[in-house]
């Protein structure tokens, strides 16, 4: 190795090489790289196809005064340390270290933040609108890959940006990959160097003028491409052909294998090691390919997560049954509502913070509709490495207020599976949401307790103090329920809340506490505050959720240490709350005789519920709650 990977500390230091050399930087950057993410995990398959394409790239482009944005984020492992973040990528994903996706407040050379994909040529058709505003020459790119050009955002920014007339340039890194393999008929007939294809067509169509295809692993043929697309007025495509993993033989064989990786020696590559605890994500995947066999109208739709959300072997038993629809969640739900309407009972497989793309979609076309969508959300609750742009922080909240849904939490893997159950039989738009980790070792060969439409399950009777538990946390707190002798429910529903646990419970204990991993702005506590508030009872009550703010990565473990939903955290917070309850209470003889009334209100409230129609949980006879009342 000559060592110039070692001279370059910016894109300056770069462009001050000759061109003939850039063959020995990219040589150094792929094994860098390799050595580097191999050692400390992280996105290792995307980043080594882009090699060339980053080093030609900061060759031609003066940035950060030209904005180059890496679209989806984990591309840009090698554009990191091209900008002067050589030794900070062992951190990468680590508490305290630098993202593995871009981020503007890590370096000037991040145009725009980018966790999610296929937002890279809006912003860069914004950046050039600004440009052309202000009468600069800088030059906006957007490198999109990874299959980011599935999603409908990116064909609604070629629209306008080809229109423009702006300088814009997209450089489309065609690898034929997204995490999965590409799907759709943008993607078949992929062009060669030879020959581009109708994609030529296409995005000439558009209004933008083609460069290309060209071989993205040759950096002296990328090079003058770039040039040209530089000196070039007006919207631009330079269209790239890579390979995902490219220069390490195990990543091009198995380049979703090593799409993500944790700590391996390469010379060995990445090998099975002993059977792992069973995942959440992986008793779905059994779940639906149970599901699929009792129910032939059982059908999946996932938005390019097949790996992520379990469902490799659903799709080889099922394949006319199991629809991918690229990175496309708001049609991949869409999909799903047009699926059912013709009677099947479609599951769309999800990442929590994915749904939120596709919100305008649940509640328009399948919530208005009542139309009987199962949506499994996973990656519910903070991540871990993956960082804020990944942690399914609001789902409760933002589902809460859709009329119509149900909303289960799962405290287990037995529980998933008999929610799931009850959701394919519900009739209408149901979402059951589960966290990237594995089932609690002491719930895996437990039965679950009857599922019942909207109603809790009390895991524990104590006095006092009574623990509401959403999903998982469950587990993390029964040593603290049972130190203090606390009654321990698991709520299972978000939506319809338990009504009727909670006033019963209201007339036997003196505080509460709820527990979520979710925002706690309109989430599951949220939902318990308002049951109190609309029926005047004055509860002690603690909510714990996740703080307002947005989580950065780091291990699971250090985040809801953070976040202060760690089983140590929790239960220092219980204890001072308790105790600030208890010095109030002796001093206030009033507060006392105030408790008691509320006690006896909550007492006649309980006394005016009735059974509802079957299915619909309970409701009060009076005026209707909206808010509470199940599916109101």
């Amino acid at each position: 190795m000559s060592g110039l990977l070692d001279t370059i500390d910016s894109p300056a230091d770069l462009r001050r090489l000759e061109a003939r050399q850039l063959p020995d930087v990219a040589a150094e950057l792929r094994a860098f790289l390799l050595e580097s993410v191999s050692g400390s995990g992280g996105h290792l398959s995307s980043g080594l196809g882009v090699v060339e394409l980053s080093v030609a790239l900061h060759f031609v482009f003066e940035s950060p005064t030209d904005s180059i944005i890496w679209d989806v984020g984990h591309q840009g492992y090698p554009h990191k340390v091209l900008t002067g973040r050589r030794h900070q990528l062992r951190s990468v994903r680590r508490r305290g270290g630098i993202s593995g996706f871009l981020r503007r407040d890590e370096s000037p050379h991040d145009a725009f933040g980018a966790g999610h994909s296929s937002t890279s040529i809006s912003a860069a058709a914004g950046i050039a609108a600004a440009h052309a505003r202000s009468g600069s020459s800088a030059r906006a790119v957007a490198v999109i890959g990874d299959g980011a050009l599935t999603a409908g955002l990116a064909f609604e920014a070629l629209n306008h940006a080809g229109g423009s007339n702006n300088d814009v340039i997209v450089v489309l890194n065609d690898n034929g990959m997204s995490i999965s393999p590409n799907v759709g008929a943008l993607h078949e007939g992929r062009p060669t160097a030879d020959d581009p294809g109708r994609q030529r067509a296409f995005f000439e169509s558009l209004g933008f003028h083609y460069h290309g295809p060209v071989d993205g692993h040759d950096v002296e043929a990328l090079v003058p491409v770039f040039a040209t697309a530089r000196a070039t007025r007006g919207p631009q495509v330079v269209h790239v052909l890579t390979r995902k993993g490219q220069g390490y033989a195990a990543a091009e064989a198995e380049p979703i294998k090593y799409h993500g990786v944790t700590p391996f020696d390469p010379l060995v590559g990445i090998r099975a090691g002993a059977t792992a605890a069973p995942t959440y994500t992986q008793c779905f995947g059994d779940w639906a390919i149970a599901a699929a066999e009792r129910d032939p109208r059982v059908v999946v739709v996932t938005p390019a997560m097949r790996e992520g959300s379990g469902l490799v072997a659903f799709q080889k038993r099922f394949p006319d049954r199991y629809h991918d629809v690229g990175i496309a969640e708001q049609h991949c739900v869409t999909f799903a509502a047009g699926l059912a309407a013709q009677g099947l009972r479609p599951i769309v497989a999800i990442y929590s913070t994915f749904l939120q793309r596709a919100y305008d979609q649940l509640v328009h076309d399948i919530a208005i509709q009542r139309l009987p969508v199962v949506f499994a959300i996973d990656r519910a609750g903070l991540v871990g490495p993956d960082g804020a742009t990944h942690n399914g922080a609001f789902d409760l909240s933002f589902l809460r207020c859709v009329p119509g849904m149900t909303v289960l939490v799962p405290s287990d893997g037995a529980e998933l599976a008999a929610m799931l159950d009850a959701a394919l039989e519900l009739g209408g738009p149901v979402a059951v949401r589960y966290p990237r980790t594995p089932v609690p070792a002491v719930t895996r060969d437990r039965a679950p307790a009857a599922l019942t439409n909207g109603r809790g399950v009390v895991r524990r009777r104590g006095r006092h103090t009574a623990i509401l538990a959403f999903g998982p946390l469950l587990h993390d707190v029964a040593a603290t329920a049972e130190r203090l002798d606390a009654t321990l429910v698991d709520m299972r529903f978000v939506k319809p809340i338990d009504v009727r646990l909670l006033l019963e419970l209201a007339r036997t204990h003196r505080a509460f506490v709820t527990l979520e991993e979710n925002a706690l702005a309109g989430g599951a506590g949220s939902a318990v505050a308002e049951v109190f508030v609309r029926h005047g009872l004055a509860i002690a009550l603690l909510n714990l959720g996740l703080p307002d703010g947005f989580t950065e990565h780091g291990t699971r473990e250090e985040v809801l240490a953070d976040a202060g939903l760690d089983a140590v955290s929790i239960d220092a917070q219980i204890e001072a709350f308790l105790e600030r309850g208890t010095s109030r209470a002796g001093q206030s003889a009033a507060a006392a005789r105030m408790a008691l009334a509320f006690t006896a209100a909550a007492g006649r409230m309980l006394a005016t519920l009735s059974p509802a129609a079957p299915g619909r949980g309970y409701a009060f006879e009076s005026a209707r709650d909206p808010l509470i009342e199940p599916n109101a």
